[in-house]
């Protein structure tokens, strides 16, 4: 029989990760475009993200059919994190109030995923593109990062929101996540997880 989990979170019960999520506000509107291969994943990070911030839209398919009227949001400039020749490091808003906050379309998937969504949905291919400058190493140490610099979706926003508006701070963000790094490697074990992980 599976075992009973929390609605919001998805978690079974007795792992429940909500009393460790933050309800924060951002001028930044954050758009997560979810392969549907990471819905059901263990580690979905950014049902994580959009479950702790106010100010974010999760969309779950290949195909976004809404996308131009998700584009045209008035009151946000819309941009991509996504790394490529064109990206423009993510830089912090300035002192004028007139300039729009950014709409940040953020894909969540595998590389390979990320990028079929790309050329699934051409629009999201002509947006500006912003990427991280100085990536923290990731703490995600159960998935091997495909390249150097790779960070899992939820880090990639807490990292572009702490940039963005400075000095607020988004790492509290990262609480469940790291809560939930650490509930699979003590349920794994200490030696399998240093055997598969190489850590020890």
């Amino acid at each position: 029989m599976p075992r009973p989990r929390c609605e919001r979170c998805q978690r079974p019960l007795a792992h429940c990760l909500c009393p460790l999520i933050p309800s924060l506000d951002s001028r930044t509107r954050v758009v997560l475009l979810q392969h549907p291969s990471e819905a059901s994943h263990a580690l979905n990070t950014a049902r994580l993200a959009a479950l702790g911030l106010r100010n974010v839209e999760l969309l779950i398919g290949e195909v976004f059919e809404d996308l131009p009227a998700l584009l045209a949001t008035p009151g946000y400039r819309p941009v991509l994190l996504f790394p490529g020749e064109q990206a423009e490091v993510v830089s912090a808003y300035g002192e004028e109030d007139d300039a729009l906050p950014l709409l940040l379309i953020v894909p969540d998937g595998t590389w390979r995923k990320a990028r079929k969504l790309l050329y699934l949905n051409p629009l999201l291919e002509r947006l500006p593109r912003v990427t991280l400058a100085d990536v923290a190493p990731s703490r995600y140490r159960l998935r091997k990062a495909p390249e150097a610099g790779a960070v899992s979706t939820i880090e990639a926003v807490v990292q572009a929101l702490n940039v963005l508006e400075q000095p607020a701070n988004f790492d509290e963000l990262l609480r469940p996540f790291e809560a939930l790094i650490e509930g699979q490697i003590s349920a794994m074990g200490a030696e399998t997880f240093a055997r598969n992980h190489g850590q020890g």
